[in-house]
């Protein structure tokens, strides 16, 4: 099992820059690729940004690909997403995920994922 716990979210206002971090505990975080989703309200989850277990390599979305970087402390067991530039249209609930299988590999498909945390509210004000 892995359990996963978000923060860092809040209220930001546009242009402004946010990051959210996810802690993990449980079975070994270093073999487990891992992932951003979102949802806004009214809409589906969607794929924001996903890393290899390797801390390499890394994809995102387009919609915040160049302002969204995310990153990895294998040594803590943490995930990051720091966000930048961020815009009214980011508002959304964020969530980390991560695969079961070890040394899996990255990927935008959220059934993919067996772990994820309870999320992070994030709203940017415009």
């Amino acid at each position: 099992q892995v359990q996963l716990v978000e923060s860092g979210g809040g209220l930001v206002q546009a242009g402004g820059s946010l990051r959210l971090s996810c802690a993990a505990s449980g079975r070994t975080f270093a073999n487990s690729a891992m992932g951003w989703f979102r949802q806004a309200p009214g809409k589906e989850r969607e794929f924001v940004a996903t890393i290899n277990w390797s801390d390499s390599p890394t994809y995102y979305a387009d919609s915040v690909k160049g302002r969204f970087t995310s990153s990895r402390d294998n040594d803590k067991k943490t995930l990051y997403l720091q966000m930048n530039s961020l815009k009214s249209e980011d508002t959304a609930v964020y969530y980390c995920a991560a695969r079961g299988s070890p040394f899996s590999t990255a990927s935008r498909r959220p059934h993919e994922y067996d772990y994820w945390g309870q999320g992070t509210q994030v709203t940017v004000s415009s």
